[in-house]
């Protein structure tokens, strides 16, 4: 499948889960923030209308979500990597980027944030 310029971004999907290598994470959890950018042909969808020639924004995030809120993993590369996987499966894609925020990362120091993201691609 060629690589298309077409995208629908999911930008700031704010999720509580429990992801993180110290116990204290898995055990209190924290919010993290997810953007998902998906790239497919949108031509279809421009000229019908249909919702169901698109990527559902709204079950984009459910997914999203259902893995950031599900089982704890120690490394938010894996929680990115998850999602990709599963936006992937819909064949209409030509490529995912998933960027998992972790805005209070356990860092003794002041920073903005910290952030992992996952590109996978046909």
């Amino acid at each position: 499948m060629p690589q298309v310029g077409d995208r629908i971004t999911l930008t700031g999907l704010r999720v509580f889960g429990r992801h993180g290598v110290f116990d204290h994470e898995k055990r209190d959890g924290q919010e993290f923030v997810v953007d998902i950018t998906a790239w497919l042909d949108l031509t279809r969808a421009a000229a019908s209308d249909e919702l169901t020639e698109t990527l559902h924004y709204g079950e984009l995030a459910q997914l999203a979500a259902g893995i950031v809120g599900g089982e704890p993993c120690d490394l938010i590369e894996a929680v990115a990597g998850r999602i990709a996987d599963e936006v992937m499966a819909d064949e209409r894609l030509s490529a995912v980027e998933v960027t998992v925020h972790k805005p209070t990362a356990p860092i003794p120091l002041t920073f903005a944030d910290v952030a992992v993201t996952v590109r996978k691609q046909r």
